[in-house]
């Protein structure tokens, strides 16, 4: 039985500008390292923090809620109440379970590749403003952004869930 090849190694994805092809690939490939990393991980040690280091929990409302801002910036947007809220959020033990955590990972997930799908590659190079001081960055540089941050985090998770098994 052969491996499955990692997601960039697939190919093309259909109606996905030619520039954003990497970052839907990062994008994808985290979704299916996160949900078979968290398939079976026990909700009773979500936030647990070995050493001190962030907590599984933590990780997973992370790489959405950083999914959802950076999108939002991307597409010229200011954040919600909402999302402002769920910033604060980020962290605080609750009762939801790993599986509803990485369910809402994936919903964002397709949510960001929906909006990459609809982006105007012409637009990439366009000034964006991050966060309440409006730092200048472009709609490309977001969406890179985004990409490498969910892969960053997705590397602490798996480093975090491995030290908790």
């Amino acid at each position: 039985m052969s491996e499955k090849r990692e997601v960039w190694l697939r190919g093309p994805l259909p109606d996905v500008p030619d520039l954003l092809q990497p970052v839907a690939h990062a994008l994808l490939q985290a979704r299916e390292e996160l949900q078979e990393l968290m398939h079976d991980f026990p909700s009773v040690r979500l936030w647990e923090r070995p050493s001190e280091v962030a907590s599984p929990g933590f990780h997973l409302q992370h790489l959405t809620g950083v999914l959802d801002r950076l999108c939002t910036y991307a597409r010229g947007e200011s954040l919600t109440e909402t999302q402002l809220d769920s910033l604060k959020a980020e962290g605080l033990a609750t009762d939801v379970s790993t599986q509803e955590l990485v369910q809402h990972f994936s919903q964002q997930v397709e949510k960001a590749l929906h909006q990459l799908r609809h982006t105007n590659p012409g637009q990439l190079s366009e000034i964006r403003g991050v966060g309440r001081a409006r730092i200048p960055s472009t709609m490309f540089g977001l969406y890179v952004h985004a990409a490498e941050h969910t892969m960053r985090h997705l590397g602490q998770l798996l480093v975090t869930v491995r030290v908790l098994s």
